[in-house]
């Protein structure tokens, strides 16, 4: 097929955190060195920050140093975190309060902002632009350009206008190729071109397994009286039972808001549990209802965790190209934050680029960013918090919790050893027939809802007739092994409804259904299928979510 093709010194794919600050500090250094430089940011949602969701309170860091007249600029910072209440829920309606001196000194976030991500990668992108990046919304990296050696060249974009049939209808438009002197992927947690870079090149040779968490979050407008702008609130406990980790949030954001969510390890073992449901029910313990209590829900949105830490991340470069942000997993899990360990990865990458640029290189493996990522802060943040995943893995909310203490606030992170996490999350199903299967109740429509209305607040939008990018390896393995063995967990795990087993009306036969036109892109099914038998592609550019203020 005959692609149009544009060259750029650097491609950069997603408009996230990383990628904006990756395309930033490239221009600041252009300018200040007088070199023209040419970049370009392909981001796969509708317009920047579509598809951004995150709790989120935001260490700013690295924002100080990327732009530190940001205040002067109007970054969204608007709301700086005044007080952090803990509590630990024992049951439905029991809890208590987690003493200050008790809390491990991660989850204090003196000096932070409670933020809508979206919106800050929003005004990141107008920085970039001003500073002369290319930004190309509404297009999805389909596939890596490599050249006879392998090494990458560049990317294509999707092709729009394929039916599901994959006949080319009216209006086809071919994907174009973006070749570039170096390639930065920042898709966030698991890219898919990610996925294959890290097989491709090996890069995760001698590291553990990257784990994973789902994070589901709504937005709510609640009564003024019940409002305490800049309160952070966290939970752990109830609803997660049965060794399942994970905790929820809700913070007090400007204009009377909160947002309120839950993040479960997708390391949990019973096949009948649903994230979804239990996100439900978490909003009806006392802790929580307080302050939902007549307020309306507007927004909800789902997204993937990439939480492995430092015994995890891949080698993040290879010939051609990087990989930063959570597309690699740089988020600190002790801190429960990724925002400003994913800005410093994009800047640090963007500063080894441009000394492979200004010394004529292209398309090689710029290996010096290992050495420079070592001696960053980064590596610190995240060799201190390397052992908080699997201390809570292996040993449990109390267990887990006992050490973080002893490591953070006794040892700052310093204990001589590392813990590891050697089992990936879909390996750590049990069969349904050892599990109890778990009854949740209905949703009441004014705390808890059902999954379609709540897709409906995401406002996910496909074309339907395009091809399904949701791919099976095997179209037999959901109802031949998954459903007897696990009773088919992706009808659980997905949090949009995407994933069904309907029965037919004439036979009463069984199969397994794909409603991709709900996907909320939250990559949940391509980490937990116990058969890793679904791929999640990109589908068509502008598809999926397009989150206000998330």
């Amino acid at each position: 097929m005959e692609r149009d093709s544009m060259e750029f010194d650097v491609v950069i794919v997603g408009a996230g955190p990383s990628g904006l600050s990756t395309a930033i500090r490239l221009m600041q250094q252009a300018n200040e060195a007088e070199q023209e430089l040419t970049v370009c940011v392909v981001e796969k949602g509708s317009e920047v920050g579509a598809h951004i969701l995150s709790g989120a309170v935001f260490e700013p860091r690295a924002l100080n140093e990327l732009i530190p007249d940001w205040k002067e600029k109007g970054a969204p910072l608007n709301t700086p975190v005044v007080r952090d209440d803990i509590y630990v829920l024992r049951d439905e309606e029991k809890a208590f309060k987690t003493p200050a001196a008790f809390i491990p000194k991660p989850m204090h976030n003196e000096g932070n902002y409670i933020v809508s991500l979206g919106n800050v990668c929003r005004w990141l992108g107008e920085q970039a632009e001003e500073l002369g990046v290319e930004i190309f919304p509404g297009f999805a990296a389909q596939e890596v350009i490599k050249d006879e050696n392998g090494n990458v060249q560049g990317i294509i974009t999707g092709d729009m206008g394929i039916s599901m049939d994959g006949e080319q209808k009216d209006g086809f438009m071919p994907g174009m190729e973006l070749r570039a002197k170096y390639t930065v992927f920042s898709e966030g947690c698991r890219g898919h071109l990610g996925k294959r870079l890290i097989k491709d090149f090996n890069l995760d040779a001698g590291k553990g397994p990257q784990h994973y968490g789902i994070g589901i979050k709504e937005l709510w407008d609640i009564d003024p009286d019940k409002h305490e702008e800049g309160l952070v609130v966290h939970t752990a406990g109830w609803p997660l039972e049965d060794g399942t980790g994970g905790g929820s949030f809700l913070y007090h954001i400007e204009n009377n808001q909160v947002v309120v969510g839950l993040i479960v390890d997708l390391s949990y073992s019973n096949p009948y549990m649903s994230p979804f449901e239990e996100f439900q029910r978490y909003k009806h313990h006392p802790v929580i209802k307080q302050y939902l209590d007549g307020g309306k829900r507007v927004s909800y949105g789902a997204r993937a965790i990439a939480k492995g830490g430092l015994q995890a991340l891949p080698k993040m470069t290879f010939p051609g190209g990087m990989l930063v942000g959570c597309d690699a997993g740089t988020l600190n899990a002790a801190k429960i934050k990724g925002s400003h360990t994913a800005m410093k990865s994009g800047m640090l990458a963007a500063e080894s680029i441009f000394e492979a640029l200004q010394a004529g290189r292209a398309n090689d493996d710029i290996t010096e960013f290992a050495a420079k990522f070592e001696n960053s802060w980064l590596y610190e943040d995240l060799h201190k918090a390397r052992n908080f995943g699997p201390a809570m893995h292996k040993l449990g909310l109390w267990g887990g919790g006992a050490f973080t203490f002893i490591d953070q606030n006794i040892f700052g992170g310093k204990l001589p050893f590392t813990l590891q996490d050697p089992t990936p999350d879909h390996e750590m199903l049990k069969p349904a027939s050892e599990c109890k299967e778990i009854s949740y109740p209905k949703p009441d429509g004014v705390l808890s809802f059902d999954r379609l209305s709540s897709v409906f607040l995401s406002n996910t939008n496909h074309e339907e007739d395009q091809p399904v990018h949701l791919q099976l390896t095997d179209p037999n393995i959901p109802m031949q092994q998954n459903l007897p063995m696990y009773a088919e967990p992706a009808q659980r795990y997905c949090p949009a409804g995407v994933y069904e087993i309907v029965k037919s009306e004439e036979d009463g036969s069984e199969k397994f259904q794909i409603n991709a036109q709900n996907c909320v892109h939250c990559k949940t099914c391509d980490i937990k299928d116990p058969s890793q038998n679904i791929t999640w592609v990109a589908p068509e550019g502008t598809g999926g979510p397009n989150y206000p203020n998330m």
